[in-house]
């Protein structure tokens, strides 16, 4: 729809080849240098606020060399965690834990005999419980010892590992790092470099349009692109083809962008 309307390649925001912000790229830096010393690294932050980014990032990296099993689906047992592993491995499973964890071992050894490095990584993390990342832990430390395992969560994570009874998880963290909000201005850029990525020129959105994208967003990568792209089609739909602050307002008018306050 807005690409036909605008006239566009690619779609606004395409995830294909999105170029890390600097604190992101910063991030990502550290992470690969720990995937060749061995670690247990976490990232937090605030729904939308890119660390799924920085995943995709590390994944895309360099696929020859780093292998990149992830898990998602973090609310399951233990015994189904290690078999989605496996899955994430691409190796065929059976038998008891004892025996899926043993194929687990073998496979992080032969990858090491060759030569490639490994990088677990675990989105959502802060919805796993502790004892199942405990056992976790307990595997991964019969892997070779240039693997990684990076843990993608909300802070909540970070205030339960600090709790005395999780203190045999928090002092083997080797890195961590707070993906925290962008100031309007470099909202704003984000907007437009996403933008330039597609071909859409920077006067799409007027100055006071944008500002208000910026504001709107409170700094959350993910809010800035929806609303833009909220915006985009509210323009798309009253056949302009510059998207003022009435159709920012517009698209600002749906219940999720509104207070609870304003909505009783």
């Amino acid at each position: 729809m807005i690409r036909s309307y605008f006239g566009l390649q690619k779609n606004p925001f395409d995830p294909d080849g999105l170029k890390l912000l600097a604190h992101q790229q910063e991030i990502l830096d550290v992470l690969r240098a720990h995937c060749q010393q061995g670690g247990l690294c976490l990232v937090v932050g605030e729904p939308g606020a890119g660390k799924t980014t920085i995943r995709c990032a590390l994944q895309n990296h360099d696929p020859k060399n780093l292998v990149t099993p992830t898990v998602g689906r973090t609310l399951h047992t233990y015994h189904n965690i290690i078999r989605i592993l496996c899955q994430a491995f691409a190796i065929e499973f059976d038998g008891l834990n004892f025996k899926v964890e043993q194929q687990l071992i073998d496979q992080a050894r032969t990858l090491y005999r060759t030569g490639k490095m490994l990088a677990v990584l675990i989105d959502d993390a802060h919805l796993m419980p502790m004892d199942c990342l405990r056992k976790l832990r307990l595997l991964f430390g019969e892997f070779p010892l240039n693997h990684n395992v990076v843990l993608f969560s909300q802070a909540e994570m970070l205030r339960s590992l600090r709790l005395t009874v999780n203190q045999d998880l928090h002092s083997r963290l080797t890195y961590s790092a707070t993906v925290r909000k962008l100031a309007p201005d470099a909202v704003e850029n984000f907007v437009l470099d996403q933008f330039d990525r597609c071909g859409l020129p920077h006067n799409t959105l007027t100055p006071e349009s944008l500002a208000l994208i910026a504001r709107s967003s409170d700094g959350v990568l993910r809010a800035a692109r929806n609303l833009t792209l909220a915006t985009l089609i509210e323009a798309v739909r009253a056949q302009k083809k510059q998207a003022g602050l009435e159709l920012v307002n517009k698209a600002l008018l749906q219940p999720h962008w509104r207070s609870l306050d304003e909505l009783l």
